[in-house]
Order: structure tokens, then C-alpha cells, then sequence
């Protein structure tokens, strides 16, 4: 099993005021405020950024690459999520004008994904009608979804499917493609995804299903939000837009629902949102959902245009997107046969099965975990159990996991602590009950 030591996601302690918010919004429960302050003790994060928008003092910060790191390199490629479109107004900056914006805005180049989409979407198809495995099959291109599956979901990673996402296979493309137009070695060639969330970063440095990601550095839409405004300025003052290049069914991958929608399938199903995600993962490792090909699921509540690092209000982006679907031309006609063809010849899968990652055991010593289950039960019974969160924990249960790993005593339970206070009271006034009857007799 693979140990995920690197997270997109910082603490900044002299921020923090200990308000629980992340605490009870993680959904793995990898959050623990100790001693007034936030802290990740566990290995469980899966980098959704829930903490981050939860977070209203901006203690919880992403971490992405910076514009500056781009200097390392002599030629640089943005390809930006489709999500990017999303966060300007179609009429004013329409997606070719936001490509040639980061052209402008130091990169030498700027792809679209969505040639790619339509190439992958083929391929999905010839993968699913191929698939004598169980069903439903696992969309893995949401990088938390993957971890969220690693994490509490291991007997599904199997079902996850096992091509790579649009952005891996543009990545990989257009490298190979300006080391010929360049003549330069591919190190000194940098493909730079922009990214709606944190969790592509993670997905940069330790790639589930890759030896290393295509890309060689990400930065988030934020960052780049107000240069690029800038630079839609100056494209727009120079006259005639560019030739577009994005795709109306391109643009639908933007959306928790555009991969299935593009699909009209009555045996493919979309969720969005973690919530959600995470009740559909139950129900397909109940065995209910078996009568589905295929199940996209996003992180995000809306799909990628409502990334954490994303500017624009999601429910806005989400209605530029349904716009630019209607105004954006159709896709061009995809090869099937050339795509049939780099499907066997195992062009567009992951070489790697995704490895689980599951939560920490309560000791690596099988005698000792046994032994820490039952003084957990044991803790675990004299709580409340009512989830309050004041002790620092998401919930009882993951309290009495820390006491019995020793990274906290049982009294950080006010109600534990109010009854040992009452008890003391007690034992004080009985003996001093004792010592006056004593004294008077």
C-alpha cells in the first residue's frame, strides 16, 4: 500500500482560531483542532478543498506552483481546465480569446482540451463495451474522487476506470510535439496545467495511476485570474479574435453531467458533489447499483466550474458554460478507427492500478490493534456520543480512536471532564463530611 506524504492543503497556525469549521466539514475526517489550532495528525486528506472554502479566516490555504517557477524553463505550454472558460463572460472573451490571454500572458503556447475529450470520450466507449469486470465502472478523472476511493473505498478500485484523463493525454501529446517543433530537450519544455482545484497538484507530485503526470507544473486559476484579465483586454484592442478551437461537446466536460450527457445513455449516471459522492460509492459497494454501465463523479457540486480555486460564483459559471455549449461549433469528426487502433495498442490507459490508501490502523502490530479496539469500545462507551466536536474530533468515534493511539487523554471530552470534576466535588465534600463528624465526636 502507497503513503501519500505530500498535500495540497497548508494550516496556517497564526490564523487560525480553532472554529471547528473544517473539522466538520472534512469528509474523511483527517482534521483535528488541538490546543486552539487546526492540524492534519492523519494521513487520510484527500485534498477536496471542502476545508479551504469552510475556512472563514483563510487559515487553510492551497498550495499550487507559482508563475515564477515558469522561469525554469525555455518554452512553456498552458493547457487550461475547461473550467477557465467558464469564469468570463462568453460575449467578451469566448475561449479562444482566454487561450491567446495566456499567450500574452508569458506562456508561448496555449491548448484546449477539447480535441482530447472527444478522443477519450471514444475511448471510454470502447473500454466499457470490452469490460467483462463488475459494473458500474468509476469515472477517474476528479483526482479526489480517486483519493476518496483509495482512502475508504479500496474493494472499488477495481471498478475505477482505467484510461487517462483529457489533460494527461494533451500533456503527453503536446510535448512530444514541441520537442519536434523546438529542437529543445523535453526538460526544458513546460507544460503547465491550470487548475480549478488543489487536488491536481497532488496529483502532479504522485500520480495514482503514472510513473510521474505529463505536467510539469500547475497553477490555479486564481493566481492567474487578474493577468489574464488584463491580457483579454489586449487581445480584444487588437481586433479580430483568433479561430476558435474549443467544442461545444468539448465545453460539456466542464459539468458534473457532461460526460453522460454527451453520451445519452439511459445505463450511465452523473453525481456531483461530495455528499453525494460518497453515498453513491456506498450504495455501489452494497452491490445496488450494478445495473449501470458507468458513473461520473465530481468532487464538486457542479463539476470542475465549481473548483475551490476557482473565481466566478459556480451557479454563474455553470450558465456561461450551458452557454458556450450553445454557441461553441461541434466537435469535428473523431477517427474511430485511429482511435480503436491506440486503444489496443494501450495508448490512452493507465500502466498502473490504483493502490489503496487506507486510513491508518489503530497500530501497525496486529496484537496491539486488537487491544486498542477493545479500550476504544471502552472509551467509546462512556461518551456521549452526540458529535459535538468540542474535544477537537469530527465525531465520538474518531475521539476515542485518538486516546487510544495516546494523541490525547479522555478528559479533552468536557462531558468526561464535568464528570470527573463532579466526582472530585463529591469525594472533597464526603471527606470533609467525615473530618466534621470526626471532629465532633
Amino acid at each position: 500500500m502507497k503513503e501519500l506524504s505530500y498535500h495540497s492543503v497548508h494550516i496556517d497556525a497564526s490564523l487560525c482560531d480553532g472554529c471547528l469549521a473544517c473539522v466538520r466539514c472534512c469528509p474523511t475526517q483527517a482534521l483535528r483542532v488541538r490546543g486552539g489550532t487546526a492540524l492534519m495528525p492523519d494521513d487520510c486528506c484527500i485534498d477536496c478543498g471542502e476545508c479551504i472554502k469552510a475556512c472563514s479566516r483563510q487559515a487553510v490555504r492551497p498550495l499550487t506552483g507559482s508563475l515564477a517557477e515558469l522561469s525554469k524553463f525555455d518554452y512553456t505550454i498552458a493547457v487550461p481546465s475547461l473550467a477557465l472558460f467558464t469564469q468570463f463572460d462568453p460575449a467578451e472573451a469566448p475561449p479562444a480569446v482566454v487561450l491567446e490571454a495566456l499567450r500574452r500572458c508569458g506562456f508561448d503556447d496555449a491548448v484546449g482540451l477539447s480535441a482530447a475529450c472527444m478522443t477519450v470520450s471514444e475511448t471510454i466507449e470502447e473500454f466499457l463495451t470490452e469490460h467483462r469486470g463488475q459494473h458500474p465502472v468509476i469515472s477517474s478523472f476528479c483526482p479526489t474522487v480517486v483519493r476518496l476511493i483509495q482512502v475508504k473505498y479500496p474493494t472499488l478500485l477495481d471498478q475505477l476506470l482505467p484510461v487517462l484523463s483529457p489533460r494527461e493525454v494533451v500533456a503527453r501529446d503536446v510535448k512530444r510535439r514541441k520537442v519536434v517543433e523546438t529542437g529543445l530537450p523535453p526538460e526544458r519544455i513546460g507544460v503547465v496545467y491550470v487548475t480549478p482545484c488543489p487536488a491536481k497538484m497532488v496529483e502532479l507530485v504522485d500520480h495514482p495511476g503514472l510513473d510521474r503526470s505529463n505536467f510539469d507544473s500547475i497553477v490555479s486559476i486564481r493566481d492567474l485570474f487578474l493577468h489574464l484579465m488584463t491580457a483579454i483586454v489586449d487581445v480584444r484592442r487588437g481586433g479580430a479574435a483568433p479561430p476558435e478551437t474549443e467544442s461545444s461537446a468539448g465545453l460539456r466536460w466542464a459539468l458534473a453531467t457532461g460526460l453522460t450527457e454527451s453520451r445519452s445513455a439511459e445505463d450511465m449516471l452523473s453525481v456531483g458533489g461530495l455528499p453525494n459522492v460518497v453515498r453513491i460509492l456506498d450504495d455501489i459497494e452494497k452491490g445496488k447499483l450494478g445495473r449501470y454501465r458507468f458513473v461520473e463523479c465530481h468532487a464538486c457540486p457542479e463539476g470542475c466550474v465549481s473548483g475551490v480555486l476557482t473565481v466566478e460564483d459556480p451557479y454563474v459559471a455553470r450558465a456561461r458554460a450551458v452557454r458556450l455549449i450553445q454557441t461553441l461549433p461541434p466537435a469535428g469528426d473523431t477517427d474511430r478507427d485511429a482511435v480503436r487502433r491506440d486503444y489496443r495498442a494501450g495508448t490512452y490507459r493507465m500502466p498502473h492500478r490504483v493502490v489503496p490508501r487506507p486510513m491508518r490502523p489503530l497500530h501497525d502490530d496486529i496484537t496491539i490493534a486488537i487491544t486498542r479496539m477493545t479500550e476504544r469500545d471502552r472509551v467509546l462507551s462512556s461518551l456521549p456520543r452526540i458529535d459535538c466536536g468540542a474535544c477537537g474530533a469530527p465525531t465520538c468515534r474518531a475521539f476515542a480512536d485518538d486516546v487510544v493511539r495516546g494523541e490525547v487523554g479522555e478528559d479533552a471530552c468536557i462531558f468526561i471532564r464535568e464528570q470527573r470534576i463532579q466526582s472530585m466535588v463529591g469525594d472533597l465534600a464526603s471527606l470533609v463530611r467525615q473530618q466534621v463528624h470526626g471532629g465532633l465526636s
